[in-house]
C-alpha cells in the first residue's frame, strides 16, 4: 500500500490523542474515515476537526471496543456505508497503575477489556473485510511496555505484551495464506496524551502525581509526530513500529542486558515514581 489517497480507514479512540493525531494525518492524505470513541464530545470534535481538513468522507460511531457483539455490527456497518475497508488501526487503549497486588479485579478486567479484547474484537471482525479489500493493512496499537516490563505496570503490560504477540503471529499467518494484508505492531513511548490523566490506579497510589510525571517528565513527543511516524510504517509496510526516542533507547537496553535489564529497573524506579499513599479506610 504506496499511497493511503482513497484508503477507507478504520480508527478506534479517535477521539483524543494518538487516534485523533491519525484522523487529521489521514484526512489530509485523502483517505476516508470512520472513526469511534466511548467519549461523544471527544469525538465529536475530532470528526469537526476532519471536516475543517477537508476529509473527503467521515462516519463518526460511539463504540466500546470491548463489546463483541457492538464492534460486530459496527464492522458491518462500516463496510454497508463504504464498500470496503482498507486500513484498521486498533488504537483504542487504557491505563492501569499500581502494584499487582493491591489490584482490585474490576479495573483489571476493564484494561483487558479495552486494551485486549477490543484489539481481538476489532481484529476479528475487520480482518476478513481487509482480506476481501485486495489491498488492506491492520495496525495494532501495543506499547513501549508491550517490549520491556515496569513495576506499576503488571496488567498494562500483560495487554501490551499480549497484542504484540497476537499481531507478529497474524501477521506470519497473512504472509503463510498470501492475503494481500499488511501487519504493523506499534510500539509508542511517551507521547503527550491524556492516557495518564484518565488512568485508573491502586488505592495506593496517587493519580494526581503520577499524572503530572507522565505528563511532565515522560510524555516527551507530540501526537501530530506520533501519528506521522505510524503513517509512515503503514506505507512502508513495517513489521513493527517503534515510536519515540525512549521507546528506541528503551528497546534496545532490554535487548542489550537481557533479563538483567529488570534488575536496573527495579533500582532506579523508586527515584522516579511517587510515592505511595496511605489507602483511606
Amino acid at each position: 500500500m504506496k499511497s493511503l489517497h482513497d484508503k477507507v480507514v478504520v480508527i478506534t479512540g479517535a477521539g483524543s490523542g494518538i487516534g485523533r493525531a491519525l484522523a487529521l494525518n489521514l484526512a489530509a492524505r485523502g483517505s476516508l474515515l470512520a472513526l469511534s470513541d466511548v467519549n461523544d464530545a471527544g469525538l465529536a470534535e475530532t470528526v469537526a476537526l476532519v471536516e475543517k481538513a477537508g476529509v473527503r468522507q467521515v462516519r463518526s460511531d460511539r463504540l466500546d471496543v470491548a463489546d463483541r457483539d457492538a464492534m460486530g455490527r459496527y464492522a458491518l456497518d462500516v463496510v454497508q456505508e463504504f464498500g470496503r475497508v482498507n486500513v484498521v488501526i486498533n488504537n483504542a487503549g487504557v491505563a492501569l497503575v499500581g502494584d499487582f497486588a493491591d489490584l482490585e479485579y474490576a479495573d483489571i478486567d476493564w484494561l483487558m477489556g479495552v486494551n485486549l479484547h477490543g484489539v481481538i474484537n476489532g481484529t476479528k471482525e475487520f480482518l476478513p473485510h481487509l482480506i476481501a479489500s485486495g489491498e488492506g493493512h491492520l495496525v495494532n496499537l501495543s506499547s513501549l511496555f508491550g517490549l520491556i516490563s515496569m513495576p506499576g505496570q503488571s496488567i498494562y503490560n500483560a495487554t501490551k505484551y499480549a497484542v504484540r504477540g497476537m499481531t507478529e503471529a497474524l501477521r506470519e499467518e497473512m504472509l503463510i495464506a498470501g492475503h494481500p494484508v499488511g501487519v504493523t505492531a506499534v510500539h509508542p513511548g511517551g507521547i503527550k496524551t491524556a492516557i495518564a490523566r484518565s488512568a485508573r490506579v491502586s488505592a495506593k497510589e496517587d493519580q494526581a502525581a503520577t499524572a503530572e510525571l507522565f505528563d511532565k517528565k515522560l510524555a516527551k513527543m507530540s501526537p501530530e509526530r506520533a501519528a506521522e511516524i505510524i503513517v509512515k510504517g503503514i506505507v512502508k509496510n513495517r513489521a513493527r513500529v517503534l515510536v519515540g526516542m525512549d521507546a528506541h533507547a528503551l528497546h534496545h537496553m532490554a535487548k542489550l542486558l537481557g533479563s538483567r535489564y529488570q534488575d536496573v529497573v527495579a533500582k532506579a524506579s523508586p527515584r522516579i515514581v511517587p510515592d505511595k499513599t496511605t489507602p483511606q479506610r
